[in-house]
């Protein structure tokens, strides 16, 4: 891997062949591109060349044939995860940051990761854990797991060599390496909660990523029931952009909402249970036949 990355994936000096950029129109409107020699970025105003771009230094601005400026950077991380080629849905930027500040995703942290779809989240946890952590990817799809491995390589400029991605169902090639954090963006996140307590080391975290309600109190009981993570927190998070124009200040309109819900929990130490809930349930909150905190719905 070049020495200026540093698992960073920040490039630096004037723009390459084979590299991502992104060119923006003066709406706004950004074009995400992969410079070649020779190529051509056709728009309605016209083209812009290529060969115009590469050897340039990041920061300019390119004219088309039909006179249509479009400003020239390298795109950062958010921009690169939502851009980029996908199988898999990408898990969005605002979610992604909250993953990383509620699992406390540390440099040279050893990370498990379940659910690698196109490789969005993947490049935020190489890039927190840094060259001293270690990040082991599963994902079930060959396919998904193609396209996670173009991306992570084209946004790193190389394969990190701290990453490890395994094809296969989590639960049935898991090994008894510990580790400190678990990332899961899947399916039924609470069918490997048993499994991922046997490797969570005392006091890691355990983060699960859903999009619905059902996966939300099912993934949250689980941990409940199992008695060796700590009353387990579920969030999520809301963006909304303003527009300011001299005194024209106020919310855009295309706010990012509900996208889904984190969910994070802590490892107890073996032969601890967590304690019990003070607070009472809503009456009805687990059906007739509710009797206490330890008969909760597995």
């Amino acid at each position: 891997m070049p020495d200026h990355l540093e698992l960073s994936g920040v490039r630096r000096g004037p723009f390459e062949v084979g590299e991502r950029i992104t060119l923006t129109d003066p709406k706004g409107r950004r074009h995400s591109i992969v410079l070649a020699a020779g190529a051509l970025f056709h728009t309605t105003k016209g083209s812009v060349s290529h060969d115009d771009l590469i050897a340039q230094p990041e920061g300019m601005v390119v004219n088309t044939t039909g006179g249509m400026p479009f400003l020239a950077m390298r795109p950062l991380l958010h921009e690169f995860t939502v851009s980029m080629p996908r199988g898999a849905a990408v898990v969005y930027p605002k979610d992604a940051a909250q993953i990383l500040m509620s699992a406390d995703i540390f440099p040279g942290a050893r990370v498990l990761e379940a659910g690698a779809g196109s490789g969005a989240l993947t490049c935020s946890l190489l890039r927190s854990i840094g060259p001293t952590g270690s990040l082991t990817s599963y994902e079930r799809r060959e396919d998904f797991a193609n396209f996670a491995r173009r991306n992570v390589a084209n946004f790193f400029a190389a394969t990190p060599a701290n990453w490890e991605l395994r094809i296969g169902d989590l639960v049935g090639s898991l090994t008894d390496e510990p580790v400190d954090r678990v990332v899961l963006d899947m399916l039924a996140p609470w069918e490997c909660v048993a499994a991922l307590a046997e490797v969570i080391v005392p006091g890691g975290v355990f983060c699960a990523y859903v999009t619905t309600t059902t996966q939300l109190a099912q993934t949250v009981e689980t941990l409940r029931v199992h008695g060796g993570f700590t009353e387990p927190e579920a969030t999520e998070s809301l963006v909304r952009a303003w527009h300011v124009a001299g005194l024209a200040v106020r919310p855009r309109h295309d706010m990012v909402g509900h996208t889904g819900f984190v969910i994070t929990a802590r490892r107890m130490a073996p032969g601890f249970t967590a304690p019990l809930r003070k607070r009472r349930p809503a009456p009805g909150a687990y059906g007739d036949d509710y009797k206490g905190p330890h008969n909760l719905p597995g």
